[in-house]
């Protein structure tokens, strides 16, 4: 015969499970699926992490005709672990959705480690192309 003990689950178990579950589903990412979660997973490659390489794979047409140039005039300049990146967080402030085009504008601060920061307005606009949105332009503003 099992004592309730044996038959219950310890509580760690009950307690771990849906922590770990939640721990996973938040390291998804965006949802790639949709022109926002395209466009959001573009802006943190372009402007959070500074990874011009892994940005292109979101962009098409003068999208990514801009991000080439950016790559021109910053090769040479190892962006890496030693590098001091600033700190980047941003907000939604307006978006339009249709059928096979989308546009997205977002305030960016920009905060560098010496405690000064400053914002900016990114215009982004996204198509449809086959099943899979991508960033067809990008524009940066005060």
């Amino acid at each position: 015969m099992y004592s309730k003990s044996m038959m219950e689950p310890h509580w760690t178990v009950r307690f771990l499970g849906p922590l770990l579950w939640l721990l996973a589903a938040s390291a998804c990412g965006h949802d790639l699926g949709t022109a926002q979660g395209t466009v959001e997973e573009f802006v943190d490659q372009h402007y959070v992490r500074i990874d011009i390489a892994k940005a292109k794979q979101y962009a098409v047409g003068l999208a990514l005709e801009k991000l080439n140039e950016e790559t021109r005039l910053t090769a040479g300049q190892a962006i890496d672990a030693s590098t001091h990146q600033p700190k980047v967080n941003y907000k939604i402030l307006e978006k339009r959705e249709g059928d096979n085009r989308a546009s997205f504008l977002y305030e960016g601060t920009i905060q560098s480690d010496d405690g000064t920061s400053f914002t900016r307005e990114w215009l982004i606009a996204a198509r449809k192309e086959g099943n899979r949105w991508r960033v067809s332009n990008f524009t940066e503003s005060d």
